[in-house]
Protein backbone atom coordinates (compact mmCIF):
# COMPACT_ATOMS: atom_id res chain seq x y z
CA UNK A 1 0.00 0.00 0.00
CA UNK A 2 1.51 3.58 -1.33
CA UNK A 3 2.15 6.60 1.46
CA UNK A 4 0.33 8.34 -1.41
CA UNK A 5 -2.98 5.91 -1.31
CA UNK A 6 -2.79 6.16 2.61
CA UNK A 7 -3.36 9.95 2.79
CA UNK A 8 -6.08 10.12 0.24
CA UNK A 9 -7.62 7.03 2.17
CA UNK A 10 -6.95 9.30 5.87
CA UNK A 11 -8.59 12.64 4.20
CA UNK A 12 -11.50 10.39 3.11
CA UNK A 13 -12.55 9.68 6.66
CA UNK A 14 -13.24 13.27 7.86
CA UNK A 15 -15.42 14.30 4.94
CA UNK A 16 -16.44 17.23 6.21
CA UNK A 17 -13.48 18.66 7.63
CA UNK A 18 -11.47 17.93 4.61
CA UNK A 19 -14.35 19.70 2.71
CA UNK A 20 -14.02 22.45 5.15
CA UNK A 21 -10.46 23.18 4.49
CA UNK A 22 -10.81 22.87 0.55
CA UNK A 23 -13.30 25.61 0.60
CA UNK A 24 -11.41 27.71 2.80
CA UNK A 25 -8.22 27.55 0.88
CA UNK A 26 -10.12 27.62 -2.48
CA UNK A 27 -11.77 31.13 -1.39
CA UNK A 28 -8.96 32.47 -0.39
CA UNK A 29 -6.81 31.49 -3.35
CA UNK A 30 -9.46 32.02 -6.13
CA UNK A 31 -10.14 35.83 -4.38
CA UNK A 32 -6.28 36.83 -4.64
CA UNK A 33 -6.03 35.56 -7.74
CA UNK A 34 -9.28 37.19 -9.08
CA UNK A 35 -7.91 40.14 -8.25
CA UNK A 36 -4.69 39.59 -9.83
CA UNK A 37 -6.46 38.54 -12.97
CA UNK A 38 -8.65 41.71 -12.80
CA UNK A 39 -5.54 44.15 -12.23
CA UNK A 40 -3.70 42.69 -14.90
CA UNK A 41 -7.25 42.86 -17.74
CA UNK A 42 -7.72 46.55 -16.18
CA UNK A 43 -3.85 47.79 -16.74
CA UNK A 44 -3.61 46.13 -20.49
CA UNK A 45 -7.39 47.71 -21.61
CA UNK A 46 -5.60 50.59 -19.92
CA UNK A 47 -2.39 50.71 -21.59
CA UNK A 48 -3.20 49.51 -25.12
CA UNK A 49 -5.87 52.05 -25.66
CA UNK A 50 -3.96 54.96 -24.21
CA UNK A 51 -0.83 54.28 -26.13
CA UNK A 52 0.72 57.27 -27.88
CA UNK A 53 -2.14 59.68 -26.51
CA UNK A 54 -0.65 62.42 -24.75
CA UNK A 55 -3.27 65.11 -24.57
CA UNK A 56 -7.17 64.58 -24.90
CA UNK A 57 -8.73 67.73 -26.04
CA UNK A 58 -12.11 68.67 -25.25
CA UNK A 59 -14.91 70.88 -23.78
CA UNK A 60 -14.60 72.05 -19.74
CA UNK A 61 -15.40 69.65 -17.03
CA UNK A 62 -14.34 66.64 -15.67
CA UNK A 63 -10.80 65.39 -16.74
CA UNK A 64 -11.19 62.03 -15.93
CA UNK A 65 -14.97 62.15 -17.66
CA UNK A 66 -12.98 63.72 -20.60
CA UNK A 67 -10.61 60.66 -21.00
CA UNK A 68 -12.79 57.89 -19.67
CA UNK A 69 -15.37 59.13 -22.91
CA UNK A 70 -13.29 59.59 -26.07
CA UNK A 71 -10.65 57.49 -25.48
CA UNK A 72 -12.28 54.51 -23.91
CA UNK A 73 -15.99 55.14 -24.69
CA UNK A 74 -17.21 54.36 -21.55
CA UNK A 75 -18.85 57.44 -20.27
CA UNK A 76 -20.83 60.33 -22.31
CA UNK A 77 -18.73 63.37 -23.18
CA UNK A 78 -18.11 66.70 -21.25
CA UNK A 79 -20.07 68.55 -24.59
CA UNK A 80 -18.71 69.84 -27.90
CA UNK A 81 -16.21 72.34 -29.06
CA UNK A 82 -15.84 74.21 -32.09
CA UNK A 83 -13.82 72.84 -35.22
CA UNK A 84 -12.22 76.04 -36.22
CA UNK A 85 -10.88 76.43 -32.31
CA UNK A 86 -9.44 73.02 -32.34
CA UNK A 87 -7.91 73.10 -35.53
CA UNK A 88 -5.88 76.09 -33.80
CA UNK A 89 -4.43 73.53 -31.18
CA UNK A 90 -3.86 70.73 -34.19
CA UNK A 91 -1.51 73.26 -36.09
CA UNK A 92 0.52 74.51 -33.08
CA UNK A 93 4.23 73.75 -33.83
CA UNK A 94 4.17 71.62 -30.17
CA UNK A 95 1.30 69.20 -31.64
CA UNK A 96 2.83 66.13 -33.91
CA UNK A 97 -0.30 64.81 -35.12
CA UNK A 98 -4.16 65.57 -33.73
CA UNK A 99 -7.55 62.87 -34.10
CA UNK A 100 -10.54 64.84 -34.59
CA UNK A 101 -13.51 62.78 -33.28
CA UNK A 102 -17.69 63.23 -33.57
CA UNK A 103 -19.74 61.08 -32.20
CA UNK A 104 -23.19 61.35 -30.33
CA UNK A 105 -25.69 58.52 -31.89
CA UNK A 106 -25.45 54.70 -31.61
CA UNK A 107 -26.56 51.49 -32.82
CA UNK A 108 -28.18 49.16 -30.57
CA UNK A 109 -26.10 50.06 -28.33
CA UNK A 110 -22.76 50.77 -29.70
CA UNK A 111 -21.61 54.25 -30.10
CA UNK A 112 -21.07 55.58 -33.85
CA UNK A 113 -18.13 57.36 -33.77
CA UNK A 114 -16.90 60.00 -36.75
CA UNK A 115 -13.56 60.68 -37.94
CA UNK A 116 -10.87 60.51 -40.19
CA UNK A 117 -8.69 57.24 -40.98
CA UNK A 118 -5.76 58.26 -38.29
CA UNK A 119 -8.08 56.83 -35.68
CA UNK A 120 -8.14 53.33 -37.13
CA UNK A 121 -4.08 53.76 -37.93
CA UNK A 122 -3.56 55.04 -34.33
CA UNK A 123 -4.88 51.60 -33.31
CA UNK A 124 -3.47 49.44 -36.11
CA UNK A 125 -7.12 48.69 -37.04
CA UNK A 126 -7.18 46.33 -40.76
CA UNK A 127 -9.83 45.43 -42.73
CA UNK A 128 -10.97 42.12 -42.18
CA UNK A 129 -13.14 42.73 -45.54
CA UNK A 130 -14.70 45.44 -47.74
CA UNK A 131 -13.37 48.81 -47.63
CA UNK A 132 -12.48 52.08 -45.88
CA UNK A 133 -15.34 54.44 -45.72
CA UNK A 134 -14.80 57.51 -48.07
CA UNK A 135 -18.48 58.77 -48.33
CA UNK A 136 -20.75 60.06 -46.36
CA UNK A 137 -23.57 57.51 -44.75
CA UNK A 138 -20.54 55.01 -45.22
CA UNK A 139 -19.80 52.97 -42.44
CA UNK A 140 -16.22 50.19 -41.22
CA UNK A 141 -17.77 48.18 -38.25
CA UNK A 142 -15.91 47.01 -35.49
CA UNK A 143 -15.03 43.19 -35.39
CA UNK A 144 -16.85 43.07 -31.81
CA UNK A 145 -19.69 45.08 -33.45
CA UNK A 146 -20.31 42.89 -36.01
CA UNK A 147 -20.20 39.68 -34.14
CA UNK A 148 -23.08 41.09 -32.02
CA UNK A 149 -24.79 42.80 -34.48
CA UNK A 150 -24.36 40.75 -37.31
CA UNK A 151 -23.75 43.50 -39.94
CA UNK A 152 -21.97 42.69 -42.61
CA UNK A 153 -20.64 44.43 -45.79
CA UNK A 154 -23.94 45.65 -47.88
CA UNK A 155 -26.07 46.09 -44.69
CA UNK A 156 -28.03 49.36 -44.17
CA UNK A 157 -29.21 50.78 -40.37
CA UNK A 158 -30.54 53.61 -39.24
CA UNK A 159 -28.88 55.32 -36.26
CA UNK A 160 -30.72 55.93 -32.83
CA UNK A 161 -30.08 59.62 -31.16
CA UNK A 162 -27.93 59.44 -28.00
CA UNK A 163 -25.07 56.70 -26.25
CA UNK A 164 -27.01 54.01 -25.46
CA UNK A 165 -30.62 54.76 -25.70
CA UNK A 166 -32.46 53.03 -28.76
CA UNK A 167 -35.93 55.02 -28.76
CA UNK A 168 -34.97 58.23 -30.85
CA UNK A 169 -34.07 56.36 -34.59
CA UNK A 170 -32.94 58.83 -37.16
CA UNK A 171 -35.39 57.01 -40.02
CA UNK A 172 -34.31 59.44 -42.39
CA UNK A 173 -30.45 58.79 -42.29
CA UNK A 174 -29.75 55.15 -43.87
CA UNK A 175 -26.14 54.30 -43.16
CA UNK A 176 -24.46 51.45 -45.42
CA UNK A 177 -21.55 48.87 -44.11
CA UNK A 178 -18.80 48.74 -46.30
CA UNK A 179 -16.34 47.34 -44.36
CA UNK A 180 -15.81 45.15 -41.36
CA UNK A 181 -12.59 45.51 -38.99
CA UNK A 182 -10.80 42.10 -38.03
CA UNK A 183 -10.35 41.94 -34.35
CA UNK A 184 -7.53 44.54 -32.90
CA UNK A 185 -8.51 44.02 -28.87
CA UNK A 186 -8.63 47.64 -28.95
CA UNK A 187 -11.55 50.40 -28.41
CA UNK A 188 -12.45 50.41 -32.19
CA UNK A 189 -13.62 46.69 -31.77
CA UNK A 190 -16.58 48.14 -30.36
CA UNK A 191 -17.25 51.14 -32.76
CA UNK A 192 -18.88 51.88 -35.74
CA UNK A 193 -16.55 54.16 -38.00
CA UNK A 194 -17.68 56.72 -40.21
CA UNK A 195 -16.68 60.37 -41.29
CA UNK A 196 -17.38 63.28 -39.02
CA UNK A 197 -19.41 65.06 -42.17
CA UNK A 198 -21.68 62.40 -41.93
CA UNK A 199 -22.06 62.65 -37.78
CA UNK A 200 -23.23 66.56 -39.02
CA UNK A 201 -25.17 65.34 -41.46
CA UNK A 202 -27.56 63.19 -39.11
CA UNK A 203 -28.21 66.16 -37.76
CA UNK A 204 -28.42 68.87 -39.52
CA UNK A 205 -32.41 69.78 -40.11
CA UNK A 206 -33.61 69.56 -43.42
CA UNK A 207 -32.51 72.33 -45.84
CA UNK A 208 -30.31 73.60 -42.78
CA UNK A 209 -27.69 75.44 -44.19
CA UNK A 210 -24.41 75.99 -41.34
CA UNK A 211 -21.84 78.20 -41.53
CA UNK A 212 -18.77 76.02 -41.42
CA UNK A 213 -17.04 78.19 -38.59
CA UNK A 214 -19.96 76.84 -36.46
CA UNK A 215 -19.31 73.82 -36.86
CA UNK A 216 -18.51 71.57 -33.81
CA UNK A 217 -16.55 68.16 -33.08
CA UNK A 218 -16.23 66.13 -29.12
CA UNK A 219 -12.73 66.10 -29.02
CA UNK A 220 -9.66 65.53 -30.12
CA UNK A 221 -6.79 63.21 -28.99
CA UNK A 222 -3.25 65.11 -29.09
CA UNK A 223 -0.05 63.44 -29.65
CA UNK A 224 3.19 66.11 -29.07
CA UNK A 225 6.04 66.83 -30.90
CA UNK A 226 7.46 68.85 -28.03
CA UNK A 227 7.19 68.03 -24.06
CA UNK A 228 6.29 71.69 -23.15
CA UNK A 229 2.85 71.30 -25.13
CA UNK A 230 1.66 70.13 -21.78
CA UNK A 231 2.71 73.63 -20.54
CA UNK A 232 2.06 75.37 -23.61
CA UNK A 233 -1.78 74.41 -25.07
CA UNK A 234 -2.96 75.36 -21.62
CA UNK A 235 -2.73 78.72 -21.94
CA UNK A 236 -3.54 78.68 -25.76
CA UNK A 237 -7.04 77.61 -25.11
CA UNK A 238 -7.62 79.81 -21.94
CA UNK A 239 -10.01 81.97 -23.46
CA UNK A 240 -12.09 79.08 -25.26
CA UNK A 241 -14.89 76.53 -23.62
CA UNK A 242 -12.19 73.57 -23.75
CA UNK A 243 -9.52 72.21 -21.36
CA UNK A 244 -6.52 69.40 -22.51
CA UNK A 245 -6.34 66.40 -19.98
CA UNK A 246 -3.41 64.56 -19.48
CA UNK A 247 -4.75 60.45 -20.14
CA UNK A 248 -1.47 59.16 -18.27
CA UNK A 249 -1.97 61.46 -14.87
CA UNK A 250 -6.10 60.55 -14.94
CA UNK A 251 -5.54 56.60 -15.54
CA UNK A 252 -2.77 56.56 -12.56
CA UNK A 253 -5.64 58.78 -10.69
CA UNK A 254 -8.40 56.23 -11.58
CA UNK A 255 -5.87 52.85 -10.43
CA UNK A 256 -4.63 54.27 -7.28
CA UNK A 257 -8.35 55.05 -5.89
CA UNK A 258 -8.99 51.60 -7.28
CA UNK A 259 -6.78 50.25 -5.97
CA UNK A 260 -7.07 51.50 -2.39
CA UNK A 261 -10.87 48.55 -2.49
CA UNK A 262 -8.38 46.41 -3.98
CA UNK A 263 -5.81 46.12 -1.45
CA UNK A 264 -8.51 45.80 0.73
CA UNK A 265 -9.85 42.65 -0.78
CA UNK A 266 -6.48 41.18 -1.11
CA UNK A 267 -5.45 41.23 2.58
CA UNK A 268 -8.94 40.07 3.43
CA UNK A 269 -8.18 37.67 0.56
CA UNK A 270 -4.69 37.07 3.10
CA UNK A 271 -6.47 36.13 6.12
CA UNK A 272 -9.16 33.77 4.61
CA UNK A 273 -6.03 31.70 3.31
CA UNK A 274 -3.89 32.26 6.72
CA UNK A 275 -7.80 30.74 8.56
CA UNK A 276 -7.43 27.99 5.61
CA UNK A 277 -3.77 26.73 6.59
CA UNK A 278 -4.57 26.87 10.51
CA UNK A 279 -7.64 25.21 9.19
CA UNK A 280 -4.99 22.26 7.61
CA UNK A 281 -2.44 22.48 10.72
CA UNK A 282 -5.65 21.27 13.08
CA UNK A 283 -6.81 18.78 10.49
CA UNK A 284 -3.31 16.88 9.96
CA UNK A 285 -2.95 17.51 13.96
CA UNK A 286 -6.32 15.80 14.93
CA UNK A 287 -5.40 13.26 12.79
CA UNK A 288 -2.71 12.92 14.51
CA UNK A 289 -4.02 12.39 17.87
CA UNK A 290 -7.19 10.12 16.33
CA UNK A 291 -4.18 8.15 14.64
CA UNK A 292 -1.45 7.57 17.31
CA UNK A 293 -2.36 3.66 18.15
CA UNK A 294 -2.16 3.36 14.06
CA UNK A 295 0.98 5.02 13.86
CA UNK A 296 2.55 3.71 16.69
CA UNK A 297 1.32 0.29 14.79
CA UNK A 298 3.02 1.35 11.85
CA UNK A 299 6.35 1.69 13.48
CA UNK A 300 6.37 -1.40 14.80
CA UNK A 301 5.21 -2.82 11.40
CA UNK A 302 8.46 -1.42 9.79
CA UNK A 303 7.60 1.97 8.82
CA UNK A 304 10.39 4.43 9.66
CA UNK A 305 9.81 7.62 11.15
CA UNK A 306 10.58 9.36 7.78
CA UNK A 307 7.80 7.50 6.29
CA UNK A 308 5.35 8.29 8.81
CA UNK A 309 6.30 11.83 8.67
CA UNK A 310 5.87 11.50 4.75
CA UNK A 311 2.70 10.76 5.10
CA UNK A 312 1.45 13.17 6.91
CA UNK A 313 3.14 16.01 4.76
CA UNK A 314 1.42 14.23 2.02
CA UNK A 315 -2.08 15.06 3.93
CA UNK A 316 -1.18 17.96 3.91
CA UNK A 317 0.15 18.51 0.90
CA UNK A 318 -3.22 17.31 -0.86
CA UNK A 319 -5.00 19.49 1.36
CA UNK A 320 -3.32 22.43 0.28
CA UNK A 321 -3.00 21.33 -3.80
CA UNK A 322 -6.38 20.69 -3.99
CA UNK A 323 -7.49 24.02 -2.11
CA UNK A 324 -5.02 25.88 -4.42
CA UNK A 325 -6.17 24.72 -7.92
CA UNK A 326 -9.80 24.98 -7.01
CA UNK A 327 -8.80 28.38 -6.20
CA UNK A 328 -7.77 28.96 -9.92
CA UNK A 329 -10.46 27.32 -11.07
CA UNK A 330 -12.86 29.57 -9.12
CA UNK A 331 -10.76 32.82 -10.34
CA UNK A 332 -11.33 31.86 -13.85
CA UNK A 333 -15.25 30.70 -13.02
CA UNK A 334 -15.44 34.67 -11.47
CA UNK A 335 -13.42 36.48 -14.09
CA UNK A 336 -15.60 34.96 -17.07
CA UNK A 337 -18.73 36.36 -14.75
CA UNK A 338 -17.19 39.69 -14.26
CA UNK A 339 -16.05 39.42 -18.41
CA UNK A 340 -19.79 39.06 -18.89
CA UNK A 341 -21.01 41.87 -17.15
CA UNK A 342 -18.13 44.52 -18.26
CA UNK A 343 -18.76 43.29 -21.47
CA UNK A 344 -22.64 43.97 -21.56
CA UNK A 345 -21.87 47.99 -19.58
CA UNK A 346 -19.01 49.00 -21.52
CA UNK A 347 -18.33 46.13 -24.65
CA UNK A 348 -15.15 45.21 -23.19
CA UNK A 349 -13.32 41.70 -23.27
CA UNK A 350 -12.09 40.48 -20.55
CA UNK A 351 -12.21 36.58 -21.41
CA UNK A 352 -8.36 36.07 -21.74
CA UNK A 353 -7.79 33.23 -18.74
CA UNK A 354 -4.34 32.58 -18.83
CA UNK A 355 -2.13 31.68 -16.10
CA UNK A 356 -0.27 34.78 -14.90
CA UNK A 357 3.78 34.20 -13.41
CA UNK A 358 2.12 35.81 -10.44
CA UNK A 359 -0.53 33.07 -10.02
CA UNK A 360 2.45 30.58 -9.98
CA UNK A 361 3.95 32.04 -7.39
CA UNK A 362 0.33 32.24 -5.31
CA UNK A 363 0.14 28.43 -6.08
CA UNK A 364 3.54 26.87 -5.11
CA UNK A 365 3.59 29.47 -2.40
CA UNK A 366 -0.29 27.87 -1.04
CA UNK A 367 1.26 24.49 -1.20
CA UNK A 368 4.77 25.32 0.22
CA UNK A 369 2.31 27.28 3.29
CA UNK A 370 0.27 24.18 3.52
CA UNK A 371 3.31 21.75 4.10
CA UNK A 372 4.38 23.66 6.55
CA UNK A 373 1.21 23.45 8.41
CA UNK A 374 1.44 19.63 8.21
CA UNK A 375 5.39 19.63 9.45
CA UNK A 376 4.56 21.21 12.63
CA UNK A 377 2.34 18.16 13.72
CA UNK A 378 4.71 15.83 11.42
CA UNK A 379 7.26 16.58 13.85
CA UNK A 380 5.20 15.90 16.99
CA UNK A 381 4.08 12.60 15.49
CA UNK A 382 8.42 11.73 15.25
CA UNK A 383 8.60 11.49 18.94
CA UNK A 384 5.34 8.94 19.65
CA UNK A 385 6.77 6.50 22.52
CA UNK A 386 5.65 3.18 20.70
CA UNK A 387 5.50 1.39 23.53
CA UNK A 388 3.41 3.87 25.74
CA UNK A 389 0.79 4.57 22.98
CA UNK A 390 0.47 0.34 22.19
CA UNK A 391 -0.15 -0.28 26.06
CA UNK A 392 -2.32 2.62 26.74
CA UNK A 393 -4.92 1.41 23.42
Amino acid sequence: MSWFYMAWRNLGLKKLQTTLSLILLAFGVGLVSLLMLTEKQLSDTFDRNIQDIDLVLGAKGSPLQLILANVYHVDAPTGNIRLVDAQKVIRHPYIEEGIPLAYGDNYRGFRIVGSDESYLEHYGAALENGSINKAPFEVVVGHKVAETTGLKVGDTFFSAHGLQDETDVHTDKTFTVVGVLAESRSVVDQLLHCTIETIWAVHDGPGEIIDESEREITAVLLKKRNPLAVLTIPNVIRETNMQVALPAIEINRLTQNFGIGMNTLRAIALLIMLISFASIFISVYDNLLARKYELALLRTMGSSRRGVFLLLLLEGGLLSFGGATLGLIFSRIGLLVLAQLIQDKFRYDWSSIGLLHSEWMLFGMAIFVGLMAAAIPGISALKIDISRTLSEK
